[in-house]
C-alpha cells in the first residue's frame, strides 16, 4: 500500500511544476487566477513532500549513513535499520500523528481556507502532516518487520548452503 501511494504521488510533480510555472503569466498577462494557481500549487507541494520522505527512505537514500555503514555486514546494517525504525522513525511519527491533532482536526472541521486569499483547501496542507506520519508510521513498520522476515531467510538459506559445501 505504501508503494502505491509512493508511485502515486511522484506524479505530483507535473502538476506542481506546471502551477508553479503558470503563476506568472497569469498574474502578468491574463491579471487574474494566480493567486488560486499559488494557493493549489502549496496543496500539490505539501502533498508531494509528505510522500516523498517515505519514498526517499524506501529508496535508501534518507537518513543513510553510507560512507560508515558500508563497513558493516549486511546483517549489522539490516539490525541498525530495525533498530533506527523502531527507536527513531516509530516514535516520532506517532508523536506527530498525536500532537498535531489539535493542528489538523479543527482546520478540516472548519474546512479551513487560505487567510491571503480567501480560497479553500488551506486544511489540506495540514492534512498533509498526518500523510508525511502516517506514511513514516506505515514504512518503519514494514522496514521492521520486513527486515526480521528478510534476514531469518538469508541466514538460513547462508547455513544450507554452508552445510551443503
Amino acid at each position: 500500500m505504501i508503494g502505491y501511494l509512493v508511485a502515486a504521488a511522484k506524479w505530483l510533480a507535473l502538476p506542481l511544476i506546471t502551477l508553479l510555472f503558470l503563476q506568472w503569466p497569469l498574474r502578468d498577462l491574463f491579471r487574474g487566477y494566480s493567486r488560486e494557481a499559488n494557493d493549489l500549487g502549496q496543496v500539490v507541494f505539501a502533498l508531494f513532500v509528505a510522500v516523498s520522505i517515505t519514498a526517499a527512505s524506501r529508496a535508501g537514500t534518507h537518513l543513510a549513513a553510507d560512507l560508515l555503514a558500508r563497513q558493516y555486514s549486511a546483517r549489522t546494517r539490516r539490525r541498525l535499520n530495525r533498530l533506527g525504525s523502531a527507536a527513531g522513525l516509530l516514535p516520532w511519527a506517532l508523536f506527530v500523528l498525536i500532537a498535531g491533532k489539535s493542528a489538523v482536526v479543527p482546520s478540516v472541521q472548519q474546512l479551513e481556507a487560505f487567510q491571503d486569499s480567501g480560497n479553500p483547501g488551506y486544511f489540506l496542507i495540514k492534512v498533509a502532516l498526518w500523510i508525511m506520519a502516517a506514511a513514516i508510521l506505515g514504512q518503519s513498520l514494514v522496514d521492521i518487520f520486513r527486515s526480521k522476515a528478510f534476514s531469518s531467510e538469508v541466514d538460513t538459506g547462508s547455513r544450507q548452503e554452508n552445510a551443503s559445501k
